[in-house]
Order: structure tokens, then C-alpha cells, then sequence
């Protein structure tokens, strides 16, 4: 199994408390620790502008200019968002920022895209909401133009959302032209979401990685909806890695676990001002889940999912611009049992 970190940028109310004039150190200190650290293969940050679970005025960095901040300050670790909201910018300006990115970088670069969700920031930016179908109607174009800007250094294409006309992408991404063993269609692209009918349809058609996740069974389910969906456009199913999120809560023993809970209790509530029954519900759901538990367990579900097809991991570490302790104990209790 592969393993990457997702870096706090503010969106998940992962900074308060910090002072906004020290973020960026913050964040930069984290991503060169990663870097620093072979186990970890990429790095990770969201694509969106207004917190979560409610907007607020704290912070949240936006993704694609932490993108190319990294690029210059790291040096070996890829570099991805999970995942870049296909109607926040137009496609054929995104493949041509990925692409400056990617050579800023050397050639790090992972492309996450989804068809977005967050309604509250869609409105608020003057996107509009259009329809889910709609919305994935834009992915699907969006996907296409990127392939044909990164694969040929132009693109002329239109499809119902999307319109180019000879858009150059000069440079293209080193990825596909001047890295050693990167795909011949140009910067990886991770197609986020596990809709049945036309999310994983797309991922089968595009993505050279998915991202969606579940229990271990929901997880199955989905993966044979996408088996499915590669033989129907004849694509070969090994050729797309599958990835989740995990929310990772973990101690050595359950006394240490329960302890940085009640921290992200008391975090949540007291300095985010979130209401304590919402927080409580919260942590409720995270018992028991893939990345909640001592090491042992949490290498159990991740084995689980791993004999079901699963072979990257992204973790989420919620205290992780606090107190680098989880961060430590999974590099060293987790990934040594499940790398390789």
C-alpha cells in the first residue's frame, strides 16, 4: 500500500487558534517533514474556499497556490488536491496552471478532480449550483480538455459545459514528456467520488486513480461497480490505483486514543465554537472507523480493505498543526505493516 498526508490549510477549522500571520510557516514545516520522510509518497490539500462543517471567518489556503508554494519548497514528494473542483476554474487555464506547477516542481504533480458539492461556497463565489447532473456533465468535458492540452499542447473541443479553440498549453507538464516513467497522458488524474451511474463511468474512462470510500463493504461494492464500468468502455480495471481519505485518530493504547479525542472535543467546541452535541455525534461516527483506534486496528481494517483492492491510503491528521504525536506513531506502528 502507498501512503499520503493531507497538510492543514484552515478549511477543516485545522489552524484556529494559530495566528494567520504564522500559517504559512506552519504548513510549509509540516510539508518538509513529509518530505523528509520516504514513507510518504504524496502530500495533500482541498480545494475550497469556505470552512467546514459551516463557513465561517477563519481561514482556509487556497489549494492551488499551496500547490505551487510546495513545488518550490519541497523536493521529492508528489504533490496533490483532493480534489480540485472542476467549475471553480476553467479547464483549459487549470491543465495550463497544473502544468507550470508540474514543471515549478519536476514533475510531482496529481491531478484530483471531482464535480464539486459545497453548496454554500459554489453561491457565495457566483458559481450558481447547477443540477448534479449538470455538474458532472462538466467534469466529464473538463477531463477531455485536460487530456488533449497535456497530451498534445492544445486543445479544440465542445462539448455542452466546455468550448476551447485551439488553447495552448506551452509548456506542457514535464509528466508525459520528460519524466522517466510517468504516464504518456501527461499529470495522473485522480477522479474523486463514488456516484455509480456517471462519477465511477468517468473514473473507468479517465482516472489513472479513484478516490472514494465507505465501510469495508460499501468500499467492495463500489470497486465492483467500477470493475464493471471498465469492461463496458474496455479499460483495463489494474490500470486505476484506488484510493480513500482516512481520518486518522490513533494511540497507543485506548486511554491514549479516548485522550485525543477528548482533545478534538474540547478543540472543536471551545476554540472553533462548534456546538458540543454536533462534536460528540461527530466523534461517535469516527469509533470504530478505518483510521480511529490503536495501531493494531487500524492496520487490521486497513489489511481489510487492502485484500479488497485498495492500494493508497491518504491520511487525515486533524491535530496535525498542533501536535505532530499521531503523525509519529502511524509512521511507525502503521505504514512499516502495510508499505510495498
Amino acid at each position: 500500500m502507498r501512503f499520503g498526508a493531507f497538510v492543514p490549510q484552515g478549511w477543516r477549522l485545522d489552524l484556529v487558534g494559530i495566528d494567520p500571520a504564522l500559517h504559512w510557516g506552519v504548513m510549509d514545516g509540516l510539508a518538509r517533514r513529509f518530505d523528509a520522510v520516504e514513507d510518504w509518497e504524496s502530500l495533500w490539500v482541498y480545494d475550497h474556499f469556505h470552512t467546514v462543517p459551516k463557513p465561517s471567518d477563519e481561514a482556509t489556503h487556497e489549494a492551488w497556490t499551496l500547490m505551487a508554494a510546495f513545488a518550490a519548497s519541497t523536493n521529492r514528494i508528489r504533490l496533490g488536491q483532493m480534489c480540485t473542483c472542476m467549475a471553480y476554474r476553467n479547464p483549459a487555464y487549470l491543465a495550463k496552471v497544473a502544468a507550470t506547477v508540474d514543471i515549478i516542481s519536476g514533475g510531482r504533480v496529481e491531478m484530483g478532480i471531482g464535480a464539486g458539492w459545497y453548496e454554500h461556497e459554489w453561491r457565495a463565489y457566483g458559481y450558481g449550483f447547477p443540477e448534479a447532473r449538470d455538474r458532472l456533465g462538466a467534469l466529464r468535458d473538463g477531463v477531455e480538455i485536460f487530456r488533449q492540452m497535456w497530451m498534445q499542447g492544445s486543445a479544440t473541443y465542445a462539448g455542452r459545459y466546455y468550448t476551447v479553440d485551439g488553447a495552448i498549453c506551452a509548456p506542457r507538464p514535464l509528466q508525459g514528456t520528460s519524466v522517466p516513467g510517468s504516464p504518456a497522458n501527461g499529470i495522473p488524474m485522480w477522479v474523486a467520488g463514488g456516484g455509480e451511474k456517471v462519477t465511477l463511468k468517468i473514473a473507468a474512462q479517465y482516472a489513472d486513480y479513484t478516490n472514494f470510500f465507505g465501510d469495508l463493504a460499501e468500499f467492495t461494492r463500489k470497486n465492483e461497480i467500477l470493475k464493471e464500468h471498465c469492461r463496458t468502455v474496455g479499460r483495463d480495471e489494474s490500470e486505476i490505483v484506488r484510493s480513500i481519505n482516512v481520518n486518522v485518530f490513533i494511540g497507543e493504547t485506548e486511554v491514549e486514543l479516548q485522550d485525543r479525542l477528548d482533545w478534538y472535543l474540547d478543540q472543536r467546541v471551545r476554540a472553533c465554537g462548534l456546538q458540543e452535541a454536533v462534536v460528540r455525534r461527530e466523534i461517535d461516527g469516527l469509533r470504530g472507523s478505518v483510521g480511529c483506534g490503536t495501531p493494531d486496528q487500524v492496520v487490521e481494517r486497513l489489511t481489510a480493505l487492502r485484500d479488497a483492492g485498495l492500494g493508497y491510503t491518504i491520511a487525515y491528521f486533524a491535530d496535525a498543526a498542533y501536535d505532530t504525536t499521531s503523525i509519529d506513531l502511524f509512521e511507525r506502528a502503521v505504514i512499516p505493516e502495510l508499505k510495498g
